[in-house]
């Protein structure tokens, strides 16, 4: 099973010596999964002041700045993962640093049916 591991905190609560060894561990932990064939994908994704934020109401797009949550934390990065249960992807998720400082929301994918 396949599984979105969504990394939340507050972009505020790291500085930039630790959210350079919260990289410099999660890329260690990525290539142990890796080894294990358990790693898909991750990456941290730039500050929520970057984001752009698409809604089509009625046919026309609205595009505004920011993600826009009523939320201290927001999303911060993600990993994919193929492990065979939940709680595989559970102990995974609690090894993850960010776990320590914010929350991993871990979901499963749902899979796509095969194109004809």
């Amino acid at each position: 099973m396949k599984y979105m591991l969504l990394i939340y905190g507050a972009e505020s609560c790291w500085t930039e010596e630790e959210r350079t060894t919260c990289m410099l561990e999660s890329m260690q932990i990525c290539e142990e999964l890796a080894q294990q064939g358990k790693w898909i994908d991750s990456a941290p994704l730039h500050s929520v002041t970057t984001a752009t934020s698409l809604r089509v109401r009625d046919g026309v797009k609205q595009i505004t700045d920011g993600p826009f949550a009523e939320t201290v934390e927001q999303l911060g990065g993600y990993y994919i993962i193929d492990v065979e249960h939940l709680d595989d992807a559970i102990a995974i998720a609690a090894r993850l640093p960010p776990a320590k400082k914010g929350t991993v929301e871990i979901r499963p994918l749902f899979p796509l049916p095969d194109k004809p």
